[in-house]
Protein backbone atom coordinates (compact mmCIF):
# COMPACT_ATOMS: atom_id res chain seq x y z
CA UNK A 1 0.00 0.00 0.00
CA UNK A 2 1.16 3.54 -0.73
CA UNK A 3 0.70 5.69 2.37
CA UNK A 4 0.88 9.47 2.11
CA UNK A 5 2.00 11.26 5.25
CA UNK A 6 1.42 14.98 5.63
CA UNK A 7 3.55 16.51 8.37
CA UNK A 8 5.64 19.45 9.45
CA UNK A 9 9.20 20.09 8.42
CA UNK A 10 10.12 22.41 11.27
CA UNK A 11 13.41 21.98 13.09
CA UNK A 12 11.99 23.78 16.15
CA UNK A 13 9.60 21.08 17.33
CA UNK A 14 9.90 18.99 20.47
CA UNK A 15 11.99 15.82 20.02
CA UNK A 16 9.03 13.66 21.07
CA UNK A 17 7.25 14.53 17.80
CA UNK A 18 10.30 13.51 15.79
CA UNK A 19 10.62 10.27 17.78
CA UNK A 20 6.96 9.33 17.26
CA UNK A 21 7.14 10.19 13.55
CA UNK A 22 10.18 7.93 13.21
CA UNK A 23 8.22 5.09 14.87
CA UNK A 24 5.39 5.67 12.40
CA UNK A 25 7.88 5.39 9.54
CA UNK A 26 9.35 2.19 10.96
CA UNK A 27 5.85 0.75 11.22
CA UNK A 28 5.06 1.69 7.61
CA UNK A 29 8.31 0.24 6.31
CA UNK A 30 8.29 -2.93 8.43
CA UNK A 31 4.87 -3.84 7.06
CA UNK A 32 6.05 -3.53 3.47
CA UNK A 33 4.19 -0.33 2.63
CA UNK A 34 5.67 2.57 0.73
CA UNK A 35 5.74 6.23 1.75
CA UNK A 36 4.56 9.21 -0.27
CA UNK A 37 5.48 12.53 1.33
CA UNK A 38 6.64 16.09 0.77
CA UNK A 39 10.30 15.17 0.44
CA UNK A 40 11.73 17.18 3.32
CA UNK A 41 14.62 16.03 5.47
CA UNK A 42 13.65 17.92 8.65
CA UNK A 43 11.01 17.62 11.33
CA UNK A 44 8.20 15.13 11.22
CA UNK A 45 8.51 14.59 7.47
CA UNK A 46 12.19 13.73 7.65
CA UNK A 47 11.69 11.44 10.64
CA UNK A 48 8.97 9.43 8.92
CA UNK A 49 11.16 8.98 5.85
CA UNK A 50 14.13 7.88 7.98
CA UNK A 51 11.91 5.33 9.71
CA UNK A 52 10.69 3.89 6.40
CA UNK A 53 14.24 3.89 5.01
CA UNK A 54 15.52 2.01 8.08
CA UNK A 55 13.24 -0.86 7.01
CA UNK A 56 14.27 -0.73 3.35
CA UNK A 57 10.94 0.75 2.26
CA UNK A 58 10.17 2.58 -0.96
CA UNK A 59 9.87 6.36 -0.57
CA UNK A 60 8.40 8.82 -3.07
CA UNK A 61 9.10 12.48 -2.38
CA UNK A 62 6.99 15.10 -4.13
CA UNK A 63 7.93 18.78 -3.93
CA UNK A 64 8.01 21.95 -5.99
CA UNK A 65 11.35 22.41 -7.74
CA UNK A 66 11.94 25.68 -5.85
CA UNK A 67 11.48 24.19 -2.36
CA UNK A 68 15.10 23.09 -2.02
CA UNK A 69 16.09 26.78 -1.75
CA UNK A 70 13.91 26.96 1.41
CA UNK A 71 14.62 23.59 3.03
CA UNK A 72 16.81 20.55 2.32
CA UNK A 73 15.31 17.49 0.65
CA UNK A 74 15.59 13.96 1.97
CA UNK A 75 18.29 11.69 0.57
CA UNK A 76 16.12 8.70 1.60
CA UNK A 77 13.78 9.03 -1.40
CA UNK A 78 13.93 6.13 -3.83
CA UNK A 79 12.05 8.32 -6.32
CA UNK A 80 11.31 12.03 -6.51
CA UNK A 81 8.80 14.06 -8.49
CA UNK A 82 9.35 17.78 -8.89
CA UNK A 83 6.37 20.05 -9.50
CA UNK A 84 5.93 23.69 -10.40
CA UNK A 85 3.36 24.48 -7.71
CA UNK A 86 2.11 23.33 -4.32
CA UNK A 87 -1.28 22.53 -5.88
CA UNK A 88 0.37 20.13 -8.34
CA UNK A 89 2.17 18.56 -5.39
CA UNK A 90 -1.09 17.98 -3.50
CA UNK A 91 -2.74 16.47 -6.58
CA UNK A 92 0.17 14.07 -7.01
CA UNK A 93 -0.03 13.07 -3.35
CA UNK A 94 -3.57 11.86 -4.04
CA UNK A 95 -2.69 10.23 -7.35
CA UNK A 96 0.20 8.25 -5.87
CA UNK A 97 -1.30 7.14 -2.54
CA UNK A 98 -3.98 4.86 -1.14
CA UNK A 99 -4.63 6.67 2.15
CA UNK A 100 -3.54 9.74 4.09
CA UNK A 101 -1.99 10.09 7.54
CA UNK A 102 -1.92 13.66 8.86
CA UNK A 103 0.95 13.90 11.32
CA UNK A 104 1.61 16.99 13.43
CA UNK A 105 2.46 20.00 11.32
CA UNK A 106 1.91 23.66 10.63
CA UNK A 107 0.11 25.70 8.01
CA UNK A 108 1.08 23.51 5.06
CA UNK A 109 -0.08 20.38 6.83
CA UNK A 110 -3.38 21.99 7.83
CA UNK A 111 -3.88 23.21 4.26
CA UNK A 112 -3.36 19.65 3.00
CA UNK A 113 -5.71 18.24 5.65
CA UNK A 114 -8.50 20.72 4.93
CA UNK A 115 -8.24 20.12 1.20
CA UNK A 116 -8.48 16.34 1.52
CA UNK A 117 -11.26 16.62 4.12
CA UNK A 118 -13.21 18.93 1.81
CA UNK A 119 -12.74 16.52 -1.10
CA UNK A 120 -13.99 13.66 1.07
CA UNK A 121 -17.00 15.69 2.25
CA UNK A 122 -17.84 16.39 -1.41
CA UNK A 123 -17.53 12.71 -2.35
CA UNK A 124 -14.35 13.21 -4.38
CA UNK A 125 -12.05 11.16 -2.14
CA UNK A 126 -12.94 7.72 -0.78
CA UNK A 127 -9.83 6.56 1.05
CA UNK A 128 -9.01 6.65 4.75
CA UNK A 129 -7.78 9.81 6.46
CA UNK A 130 -6.10 9.44 9.83
CA UNK A 131 -4.99 12.22 12.18
CA UNK A 132 -1.83 11.06 13.93
CA UNK A 133 -2.72 12.56 17.31
CA UNK A 134 0.62 11.88 18.97
CA UNK A 135 1.15 13.87 22.17
CA UNK A 136 -2.53 14.90 21.85
CA UNK A 137 -1.42 17.34 19.13
CA UNK A 138 -4.80 17.40 17.37
CA UNK A 139 -7.09 17.17 20.42
CA UNK A 140 -7.90 20.89 20.64
CA UNK A 141 -8.11 21.09 16.85
CA UNK A 142 -10.76 18.36 16.88
CA UNK A 143 -12.66 20.34 19.54
CA UNK A 144 -12.58 23.34 17.21
CA UNK A 145 -14.11 21.27 14.41
CA UNK A 146 -16.89 20.17 16.76
CA UNK A 147 -17.48 23.82 17.68
CA UNK A 148 -17.60 24.84 13.99
CA UNK A 149 -20.18 22.12 13.49
CA UNK A 150 -22.24 23.20 16.51
CA UNK A 151 -22.24 26.75 15.14
CA UNK A 152 -23.55 25.46 11.80
CA UNK A 153 -20.51 26.22 9.66
CA UNK A 154 -19.67 22.60 8.85
CA UNK A 155 -21.83 19.51 8.68
CA UNK A 156 -22.29 17.56 11.88
CA UNK A 157 -20.97 14.36 10.31
CA UNK A 158 -17.58 15.88 9.46
CA UNK A 159 -15.94 13.98 12.32
CA UNK A 160 -16.94 10.69 10.67
CA UNK A 161 -14.82 11.48 7.60
CA UNK A 162 -11.54 10.89 9.40
CA UNK A 163 -10.15 8.90 12.30
CA UNK A 164 -7.88 10.17 15.06
CA UNK A 165 -5.33 7.77 16.55
CA UNK A 166 -2.21 8.04 18.70
CA UNK A 167 -0.35 4.76 18.22
CA UNK A 168 1.52 3.97 14.98
CA UNK A 169 0.74 0.24 15.24
CA UNK A 170 -2.98 0.93 15.66
CA UNK A 171 -2.86 3.34 12.71
CA UNK A 172 -1.36 0.68 10.46
CA UNK A 173 -3.79 -1.96 11.72
CA UNK A 174 -6.65 0.40 10.85
CA UNK A 175 -5.20 1.18 7.40
CA UNK A 176 -4.80 -2.51 6.64
CA UNK A 177 -8.43 -3.31 7.55
CA UNK A 178 -10.68 -3.78 4.55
Amino acid sequence: MRICVYGGGSTKIKPSYVDEAYKLGVEIGSRGHSLVFGGGVNGVMGAVSRGVASQGGEILGIAPSWISSKEPLSPNCTDFIYTDTMDQRKNLFLKHSDCIIVAPGGLGTLDEFFEILTLKALGQYDNKIILFNTNKFYSMFRQSLVYFSEEGFIKTDIMKLFTSMEDPKEILDFIEEE
